[in-house]
């Protein structure tokens, strides 16, 4: 019997993978063919799925992207014994933009089928659960501290520091919530491990709750991610019947129990406050702080948010030692950073590698410039909040330190192309129309801030006393950065003050006429 791999990811499916699997059952049943199809989750090259893999002696072997007409031509040309095809790739280990990756957080993601827990385990799952099994505590917060793993979903806050202020806490109850909620454009790192590799975050939950003293998790999933919802259930529902959750995680005495809500959409739900209030019942408003979550959270008891890439970044780290962890990447920027690479780009994906790689690497060498041809203008780094990039800043490693030294922030690490066609005003309009559109209305200056935002840009459109325009962008500005509630109205100043520092010469006004800030 012959195991050929087709993803059941969101993004194979949305480009035709059920097509194939179709086509392959029945091109195998009229030819009377053995085969086994797994449907795994994605390799994170968007570019080339549906990606079709055959399994061989010598490791798996690479086609696409195929589609349901391809079926017939591959099995012609021996696709089940690896064939030469204008859809081959060769060995998928070593495509260029795969081999030159390390993968910690997505080792799985691809390889595995994300439903097996026997699939798991076999691929190193479970270790780094049953080793905080065996310390306390206090020896788990420590040992997360030690690796230098920040909140992968923010403004990267050292994760460890977060758990041991919810362990010191005095409750008679502590939560683990996951903040799932990803709802930034260009991003779809949370979801693709959430469909491919379910289990790692659940021991990474489970690991949090044996940290911190806490017997009970919420993942908060936005509700446009239907199959991540239905591969997190099935997931929980065979980790339970294992006894990995319930009241005896693996024969430890410790119980830890895990459910999925989900949320109606709202962005201001993946800041942290709203997303505990969405999860209490209540409408999605911004918390004022203090409390931090961590003293009063959840119902009001002690309550660890991460998000998902940072919970499963967890079991590596207790599988494999805080040192090894600490070994990749700079400053204080350790471990490794799924880079999600969208918008107008060749090679479209996730790119997991230690922080320290530049920024014009990342965009030349990884994504392979544009998708149209032409000239890289603009990357965004960070999602709809991100600032704007030129060229001039390309030698900016991926490290949180040194895009806050450059009025950058990486965030959820989503990075979007833009070529030379792009208008960079219409770009600075649209940051402040989103938080417009999605503020919470609770705090002044990202409700009024943003609305007047957008009408101060088109008084700049349309050639109206530009030079002041400006100068009250800038006010406005610095106004919403440091009196906002949240990040959603603190970080709307990150592309519109980009926009107007690297590309002025976009403003309708000479850039003479208008002083640099």
């Amino acid at each position: 019997m012959t195991r050929v791999y087709v993803p059941r990811d969101a993004a194979a499916l949305a480009l035709g993978a059920d097509a194939v699997v179709v086509a392959l059952e029945t091109e195998a049943a009229v030819r009377g063919l053995d085969l086994e199809i797994v449907r795994n989750g994605t390799r994170g090259m968007i570019w080339l799925e549906p990606l079709v893999e055959v399994e061989t002696d010598a490791g798996r072997v690479a086609y696409g992207p195929v589609t349901a007409a391809d079926v017939p031509g591959l099995l012609d040309a021996g696709l089940l014994e690896c064939g030469t095809h204008p859809l081959a790739h060769g060995p998928t280990e070593e495509i260029p933009f795969l081999a030159r990756q390390t993968r910690l957080t997505f080792a799985r993601c691809g390889v595995t089928d994300p439903l097996s827990l026997e699939d798991y385990e076999a691929h190193g799952g479970l270790k780094g659960l049953r080793a905080a099994i065996a310390m306390t505590p206090a020896d788990v917060v420590q040992a997360v501290t030690d690796s230098g793993l920040r909140g992968r979903g923010g403004a990267g806050f050292p994760t460890g520091i977060k758990w041991r202020t919810v362990l010191e806490a005095q409750a008679d109850r502590k939560y683990i919530v996951c903040n799932a909620d990803e709802g930034d454009s260009g991003t779809f790192a949370d979801r693709m491990i959430m469909e491919g590799d379910p289990f790692v975050l659940i021991e990474g939950m489970i690991i949090s709750g044996l940290a911190v003293e806490a017997d009970k998790g919420f993942i908060y999933v936005r509700s446009e991610y239907p199959h991540a919802i239905e591969a997190l259930e099935s997931a929980i529902a065979t980790a339970t019947v294992r006894g990995i959750l319930g009241p005896d995680v693996l024969g430890s005495g410790r119980a830890f129990d895990l459910e999925v809500r989900v949320g109606a959409g709202a962005y201001v739900c993946g800041e942290e406050t709203s997303l505990l209030n969405s999860l209490e019942g209540k409408r999605g408003i911004v918390r004022s702080k203090p409390p931090l979550p961590a003293h009063e959270g959840l119902f009001g008891k002690p309550t660890v948010i991460n998000n998902v890439i940072s919970l499963a970044s967890v079991p590596v780290i207790l599988a494999e030692g805080p040192a090894a962890y600490q070994e990749y990447g700079v400053g204080r920027s350790r471990g490794t950073i799924p880079i999600q690479l969208a918008g107008n780009v060749r090679h479209g994906g996730l790119f997991e590698a230690a922080f320290g790689m530049t920024l014009g690497e990342l965009v030349d060498d990884v994504c392979g410039g544009t998708a149209s041809g032409r000239p890289v203008k603009a990357v965004q780094v960070g999602g709809p909040l991100g600032a704007y990039f030129p060229r001039a800043l390309f030698d900016t490693p991926f490290d949180y330190e040194a895009f806050a030294a450059k009025d950058g922030l990486i965030g959820h690490a989503g990075v979007t192309l833009f070529d030379d066609t792009a208008d960079m005003l219409k770009q600075a309009r649209f940051a402040f129309e989103f938080c417009a559109v999605e503020s919470c209305g609770k705090c002044t200056p990202c409700r009024i801030g943003s609305t007047r935002g957008v009408e101060t840009i088109e008084k700049i459109r349309r050639g109206e006393d530009v030079a002041a325009q400006v100068e009250l962008i800038e006010d406005l500005c610095e106004t919403m950065k440091y009196g906002s509630l949240c990040a959603l109205g603190g970080f709307t100043p990150y592309p519109v003050m980009s926009v107007l520092n690297h590309f002025r010469d976009e403003i309708a006004a000479s850039p003479e006429e208008i002083p640099a800030r």
